[in-house]
């Protein structure tokens, strides 16, 4: 399986300008309209009404485009509510932290995310289940995502915890971008190796699980 049907289904470029674009909008209008959150909010949400616009032209699942767009408008919310700019890196700080319970979740209950994402790529829905060494190597390969996540929180925590406001919007928003892509990117390249390393020499590799030498584990 390419790494890039991986990534698109996981966001990838696409879905990491998403996500960022209106943060951006909204550090940027901030800074230019002397720190107004309400110009800053409407701004933000204007960007993420044209990203949306452009995405479900384009024939993106109404779905991710919805939740998007609901994304940002709960973290405009937010800013607006408590009147602290720093607020605008909260939402993204509770997804994250969701994401790596839920992924460790996954593991613990031995469904492991990752697994289930590259069965559905693969059209083996829960089949690789059956197969012991596919099942570990995917539970091993799925931590990565889940310190990806906890990174993710342990970096932003502290820039929305700081008393400076410029320091949490601007650092905290750097940060943010800094973690998208390019933390994607390296999961990726680390989580495969993972998995290279994991599963056995003499393994014919993630189309072909042994389902055969199993008990029929689902």
């Amino acid at each position: 399986m390419r790494q890039d049907t991986l990534v698109s289904l996981l966001g990838g470029k696409r879905g990491a300008f998403d996500a960022t674009a209106p943060l951006v909008v909204f550090i940027l209008t901030w800074m230019l309209t002397g720190r107004s959150i309400p110009w800053g909010v409407a701004a933000s949400l204007a960007a993420a009404a044209v990203i949306a616009a452009v995405r479900l032209r384009q024939g993106t699942k109404p779905r991710a485009v919805i939740l998007g767009l609901l994304s940002v408008c709960a973290a405009g919310f937010i800013v607006l509510y408590t009147g602290r700019a720093a607020d605008i890196l909260l939402p993204r700080i509770l997804s994250n932290a969701a994401s790596a319970l839920v992924w460790a979740g996954s593991i613990a209950f031995r469904r492991p995310l990752l697994g289930l994402i590259v069965g559905a790529v693969l059209g083996q829905r829960t089949r690789w289940r059956a197969d012991p060494a596919l099942l570990r190597a995917y539970a091993a390969a799925s931590w990565v995502w889940v310190a990806m996540y906890a990174l993710r929180v342990a970096v932003l925590t502290p820039f929305w915890l700081t008393d400076s406001e410029s320091l949490a919007v601007l650092g905290g928003g750097a940060a943010q971008i800094a973690l998208s892509w390019p933390l994607l990117v390296a999961c990726l390249a680390v989580s495969g190796s993972v998995m290279k390393l994991t599963l056995p020499r003499d393994h014919p590799g993630l189309r072909h699980p042994r389902i055969a030498e199993c008990n029929g584990n689902r």
